[in-house]
């Protein structure tokens, strides 16, 4: 397998399924195209590999997928186990991946994902903090019903969703006891900093 991801220290869609193939172990192929070049060198680039014009792709011999979710979705069905086997946690966890997928626009926008930036504590939007308050709430709840230490119990591809998010956290000083966490939420965002995959990614932007 082939994946091609953008700028490491930026490209949070590009995060997720490479999380999760490093999760699986399975051997996979790497290209990386710098993103944010101009004349629209890397949009060039990326349609080389991407039907969308998007990154991540994932190739699998004849076949491109070009969708991070999608991408996620192909790898577990070839290695079984990065969805909860319980029926209702995987179900949750399906569900949370989706939100994070389709939605927190806001915080997207307002907080973009920036490993090699100095943290910082702007001031954000109205918009912003109702997206951080649901994710806390999201993170609260599954953590509560699952007993943790991930959010359907073991590490699923919800997390590897996650993931980015809590990086945010990190780089935009944002106090989740601000909206209504008890600390777990925190817990569980730090924890997901201090997994190994995580951390290769991260040497691999700062590099």
């Amino acid at each position: 397998m082939e994946l091609v991801v953008g700028t490491k220290a930026w490209s949070t869609w590009s995060m997720r399924p490479w999380l999760v193939l490093k999760h699986t172990g399975a051997p996979f192929t790497e290209v990386l195209i710098a993103l944010r070049q101009e004349n629209n060198v890397s949009g060039d680039l990326i349609r080389e590999h991407s039907p969308s014009g998007l990154v991540p792709v994932l190739k699998d011999g004849d076949l491109t997928v070009w969708d991070s979710l999608a991408i996620c979705e192909y790898v577990a069905e070839r290695y079984p186990g990065l969805w909860p086997e319980r029926a209702d946690a995987r179900a949750l966890a399906r569900a949370a991946a989706a939100e994070m997928h389709s939605g927190f626009q806001a915080l997207r926008a307002e907080c973009p994902m920036a490993l090699e930036a100095a943290p910082s504590k702007p001031e954000l939007s109205e918009a912003t903090q109702k997206n951080i308050g649901r994710i806390v709430t999201l993170w609260s709840e599954m953590l509560d019903r699952f007993g943790g230490p991930y959010l359907a119990g073991r590490w699923s591809i919800a997390d590897a969703f996650y993931t980015p998010v809590a990086s945010r956290v990190e780089t935009y000083g944002v106090d989740l006891t601000d909206y209504g966490d008890s600390g777990a939420a925190a817990a569980y965002g730090a924890r997901l900093l201090q997994t190994p995959e995580y951390l290769a990614w991260k040497a691999d932007a700062l590099a």
